[in-house]
């Protein structure tokens, strides 16, 4: 039998939505490919963002930990601030086993992995070019799920050593004894904390008045807090004017203020943001423009205005999580055959990998009050559940908030150690229509941090008593 195409669909870029689209469209007996123009297939997740940021905070964790202990390991002192080497040894190792993973799986499932960068030649047709030369490759339904790049620093090259964009923290060769972050995002608040951790003077800029507006409050000014007590100085409503780089020896980054202050520091990280990776991908020739940042838009089916072209992942903008984009690409495809799957589910967890890490699901206290929504919190703090005293977590905390009235389950937020494992029991209570009677009467194990849940619903229940 004959095939007018030579896939039924191809997804440009192997990250968490373009790998799952693929693999969904084969489960469901179709032709899949997906084309990746980086090292490792799993796209920018494996090669500079999730995957590799994580593997560094654990070592970092592990390194900070066990300094943290020497007064009662004496065997495991760490005299001496660990080297990039030891820090990074096992960056490459977990890479190299994801990227096994999801080629793994791919094979299984009788998808192509095609290397290069992937351009529109018309709306069915694809150019790919690579060290080997180019091919065309044509398709009946294709995702666009290329991911991002850093945005790029205004005025100023990044070179790796001194002035530093996010992908360039996990190839450090020596670590810094001041650093300054500019962008409080996501990404800036993670690296600022971890490098902290390690003793790393850090000076944070962010031009907002506050940082990660849509977490809990709450939450945040515990989380600066923390940062804080690690050496962590913020400097809000600030902006940088200039950066220069005085060439020592040693270097230094000089960053100019807009206020008239200066800065002094060893490296100078850039975190302001990224932009989605569309500008190479010639989409005038499938009839497509992108919007502000590079972005796509895209309806409830993640459908662009091209009928069989759709869009998953970060390339659409936030929530731009490894885990919501997934869903997107698995949505993507089914949408593509006809297949009915339903909408993106509309509570899904929001997970902040700092040190302590944070994460979410529901809203926060400003939203429900901004809505006039009548609510009761429930706290418990890690120090008063054993398994909090058992792991050395005083400072994490524990929140839940019910609506007044019917006490249904209305948003979760955490900060502390396994916040973001926590935070998924309370998820599926919310996406079932639960409330403050279930954790009531639910049982816990003991000693675990889930403990926490029936600590804050007593809370709230005393609460709503009166």
């Amino acid at each position: 039998m004959s095939h007018p195409y030579d896939f039924d669909l191809a997804c440009i870029g192997s990250g968490p939505a373009g790998q799952r689209a693929a693999v969904q469209a084969a489960k469901l007996g179709r032709r899949a490919a997906v084309i990746e123009r980086h090292r490792s297939a799993g796209g920018v997740c494996i090669d500079s963002g999730t995957i590799p940021s994580k593997t560094l905070r654990e070592a970092v964790l592990t390194f900070s930990g066990l300094a943290g202990k020497g007064d009662r390991l004496p065997w495991a002192r760490i005299d001496a601030r660990p080297s990039c080497q030891e820090l990074f040894s096992g960056v490459d190792t977990v890479i190299t086993r994801e990227t096994e993973v999801v080629e793994n799986q791919l094979r299984r499932n009788d998808v192509a992995l095609l290397r290069g960068d992937a351009s529109f030649v018309d709306p069915h047709t694809l150019m790919i070019r690579s060290e080997a030369g180019w091919r065309h490759v044509t398709a009946e339904q294709i995702v666009i799920a290329c991911g991002t790049r850093p945005a790029p620093i205004p005025g100023m090259q990044a070179d790796g050593e001194v002035i530093l964009d996010t992908d360039d923290v996990i190839h450090l060769t020596q670590l810094p004894r001041t650093l300054a972050v500019v962008g409080a995002g996501v990404i800036g608040i993670e690296y600022s904390s971890i490098f902290a951790a390690l003793g790393v003077a850090v000076t944070l800029i962010e031009r907002r008045e506050r940082s990660l507006e849509f977490l809990d409050r709450e939450i945040v000014d515990e989380l600066l807090h923390q940062m804080r007590n690690r050496n962590v100085t913020f400097r809000f409503g600030e902006a940088v004017e200039s950066v220069t780089v005085a060439e020592g020896p040693p270097r230094k980054a000089v960053l100019h203020l807009e206020s008239g202050k200066r800065i002094v520091t060893d490296m100078v990280l850039f975190s302001a943001g990224r932009i989605a990776a569309t500008d190479t991908l010639n989409l005038e020739a499938a009839g497509l423009a992108a919007a502000e940042r590079g972005r796509l838009t895209v309806d409830p089916y993640f459908r662009t205005a091209v009928p069989h072209i759709f869009a998953a992942g970060d390339v659409l903008g936030y929530p731009s999580l490894a885990a919501t984009s997934s869903e997107q690409g698995r949505l993507a495809a089914c949408a593509a055959f006809g297949v009915q799957a339903g909408p993106m589910a509309p509570h899904f967890p929001i997970g902040i990998y700092a040190i302590p890490e944070i994460s979410m699901v529901g809203a926060p206290e400003h939203e429900l009050t901004a809505r006039k929504i009548p609510y009761e919190t429930g706290v418990a703090r890690y120090r008063e559940i054993a398994r909090g005293q058992i792991l050395g977590d005083h400072s994490g905390m524990f929140k839940m908030l019910f609506h007044g009235d019917d006490r249904r389950l209305l948003g979760i937020h955490c900060i502390g150690t396994g916040a973001t494992e926590l935070v998924h029991v309370g998820q599926a209570v919310l996406a079932l229509g639960g409330g403050l009677d279930y954790f009531l009467q639910t049982v816990f194990n003991y000693p675990t941090l889930a403990e926490c849940y029936k600590v804050a619903a007593l809370d709230a229940s005393n609460k709503l008593r009166y």
